[in-house]
């Protein structure tokens, strides 16, 4: 497969934090197009490969504690923890897809590392 060039690394590192927002379109969107993206063009640059994995395992994280907040609704609590995981979430791919297209490799906080 041929080398991207930098700005076209940009682009990809970029799409893959914005397709989590697929989730507002279809259940596990925000898992499965950070995947097919990253399935798609990890071969072809470093730098899609790192920011494919950090997206992968950010949405994979976001949607286990989305779960367990789902399951604390009972409890009051989960409810809150909804409204801030969804905020939090905005903000972090937002700030992620930024810093990918200016070519930085970003790293989400309270990530769990399971795709390396």
């Amino acid at each position: 497969m041929a080398k991207m060039d930098q700005k076209q690394e940009r682009t990809w590192g970029m799409l893959c934090h914005l397709s989590a927002l697929g989730v507002f379109v279809f259940p596990l969107g925000n898992v499965i197009g950070p995947l097919i993206i990253w399935l798609i063009k990890k071969d072809e640059s470093p730098f899609v490969d790192d920011q494919g994995k950090e997206s992968l395992n950010f949405q994979i994280s976001f949607t286990i504690y989305c779960a367990i907040s789902a399951i604390l609704i009972v409890v009051v609590i989960g409810i809150i923890l909804l409204i801030a995981l969804g905020i939090g979430f905005l903000i972090l791919v937002i700030i992620a897809s930024i810093k990918a297209n200016e070519g930085e490799e970003y790293r989400y906080p309270l990530t769990l590392r399971l795709i390396t």
